[in-house]
């Protein structure tokens, strides 16, 4: 598996920890189950899919060519959401605790859009199930936005939806006197659904257990002998897309690494997100050891 192939597979928010942020407010204190409102027919109101996150303009006629757009990181660890064909962007930062912010951002996601003061209501659902549940989403004005204006808007989950693979719709939301529909899923291909299968046994000793490259006689024994398979039998793993400033992330992958999934290569320590991630970094070690970095290198910075 090549390295692109990993980085392909998307974003999935894990169930550990998904995305830092300050407790917010605004919270609901019984979680109904309803099923969102009609949206109006569009050439824009295609069902979001695993992969991307989907945006269309409501009743008022706004509607733009269909487009797609790939789920990317903001700068507070969420998710970028293009509003209205990129007219403008939000940023959905969501936590397992239940904080859930909509930052609102402009063409340029650089910068901060701010829009009127108004209830926002969203409909969330967990992956799969039927219907949706409205939670509040309350304007917090943030540090510098105008009188009546925010660019911030919090909510709490429900507990039964916190760490879970959601479904997002905001039906009505106002930006600079136009409504639109937003709506955005916070799950994508699985790198876990991604990863190969299992060596074959002895092609996975010969990786393992002879040396190559920058992978030495003494990383082999520093690894006690065995085959990352045999190492970390019956260890888990996760993936969280959405490492923070400071962690230690995978070489492969940068997901968060695991110190549990942790290899010696020339010497030194490397920690990864999962068993196939050491095969590949291995592998690359032995046929193009130029590539290697140092530990330290594999941090996340701003």
């Amino acid at each position: 598996m090549t390295l692109n192939k990993y980085l392909s597979s998307g974003i999935m928010l894990s169930t550990g920890a998904l995305i830092a942020i300050a407790a917010g407010c605004g919270s609901q204190s019984s979680p109904t189950v309803a099923t969102p409102p009609a949206m109006p027919t569009s050439t824009n109101n295609a069902p979001v899919t695993s992969t991307i996150a989907a945006v269309t303009a409501d009743s008022n006629e706004k509607q733009a060519d269909e487009e797609v757009h790939p789920h990317k990181p903001g700068s507070h660890g969420g998710i970028i959401i293009p509003i209205g064909s990129d007219s403008y962007h939000a940023e959905a930062v969501i936590e397992t605790t239940g904080d859930f912010r909509l930052l609102m951002l402009g063409k340029d996601e650089t910068r901060i859009q701010e829009v009127d003061v108004q209830p926002v209501k969203a409909y969330v659902k967990a992956i799969g199930e039927p219907s949706a549940t409205p939670i509040d989403l309350a304007a917090v004005p943030q540090d510098g936005d105008a009188p009546d204006k925010t660019s911030q808007f919090v909510g709490q989950l429900p507990e039964e939806f916190r760490g879970k693979q959601l479904d997002v719709t905001i039906p009505n939301l106002r930006i600079a006197g136009e409504r639109f529909r937003v709506g955005f899923t916070t799950v994508t291909e699985s790198h876990a659904e991604e990863m190969p299968e299992s060596l074959p046994a002895e092609e996975e000793r010969k990786l393992y257990l002879t040396a190559g490259g920058k992978y030495t006689v003494a990383d082999i024994k520093a690894n006690g002998g065995v085959t990352a398979t045999q190492k970390f039998r019956g260890v888990p793993s996760s993936h969280d897309m959405f490492p923070k400033e400071g962690d230690r992330i995978c070489p492969v992958t940068k997901t968060k690494a695991n110190p549990k999934f942790t290899w010696i290569v020339d010497g030194k320590s490397y920690q990864f997100c999962c068993p196939p991630c050491v095969d590949e970094f291995v592998t690359m070690a032995k046929e193009r050891p130029e590539e290697l970095k140092a530990p330290d290198d594999y941090i996340k910075s701003k």
